[in-house]
């Protein structure tokens, strides 16, 4: 599989040049635009699976950029990250409504910023029929709904399927057992929260087969991470 290619659209040449850096060495291509016409010029030629867009661009705006590459069948299901300054709780609100797949506010980490666009383009790839995901040597097929770990067929429950994916494509938070039940199991309040550590346990049992168990985290106090950090 060839490399994954990342268009930023940036108008601060700073910025743009820090987080080509770190993309590259994290084995991604890289595209670079100031304005969102260069942008457009740009995917002319060569689309990229994710787009990262700044919110304070000259003459259109990322907002604006944004709802047009959504509205655009070429475009509509490219991953975008929006890029800014604004930290309140309505830019947030404003950039997903307006068809951003995530948020990040500068300063940032080019650590985060590059988990958070493999988490994106891992929930991409787990909405699409042919989708196939693959952390370490764990992999997910969401043609068949089935796990191989090292190349081989692993027997997984339908809720530990469906609990690694969500962890999967949501690594490097922790998230309380109230979470999990709301994002994996549907909000059923009637399901104990100690069932949680049940099927975390089962997970567990099954990724041990790869070595790989301590991809799933508990975080005293607080729930459970996936990363592929080792747990401090």
């Amino acid at each position: 599989m060839g490399k994954q290619l990342v268009l930023i659209v940036e108008d601060e040449p700073s910025i743009r040049t820090m987080t080509r850096i770190a993309l590259e060495r994290s084995s991604f291509d890289v595209m670079e635009a100031e304005s969102a016409a260069t942008a457009k010029t740009l995917m002319a030629k060569r689309l990229p699976h994710l787009i990262l867009l700044d919110w304070m661009l000259p003459n259109l705006s990322g907002i604006s950029f944004c709802k047009e590459l959504k509205k655009n069948k070429l475009t509509r299901d490219i991953p975008i990250i929006m890029l800014t300054a604004r930290a309140e709780e309505e830019n947030k609100v404003a950039a997903l409504d307006a068809g951003a797949d995530d948020y990040v506010v500068k300063p940032f980490s080019t650590g985060e910023l590059v988990a958070r666009m493999k988490a994106v383009m891992r929930r991409g790839l787990l909405a699409q029929p042919d989708g196939r995901v693959e952390v370490r040597n764990v992999a997910v097929d969401t043609t068949t709904q089935r796990l191989s770990i090292d190349g081989q067929y692993v027997h997984i429950g339908p809720l530990e399927y469906r609990l690694l994916c969500f962890f999967i494509t949501h690594p490097d938070r922790v998230y309380s057992r109230d979470e999990l039940l709301s994002h994996v199991w549907g909000g059923e309040t009637y399901i104990d929260e100690r069932t949680v550590d049940v099927h975390i346990r089962r997970l567990r049992r099954i990724l041990c087969k790869g070595g790989c168990e301590s991809l799933v985290q508990t975080i005293r106090g607080s729930g459970y991470r996936f990363s592929e950090t080792a747990n401090a």
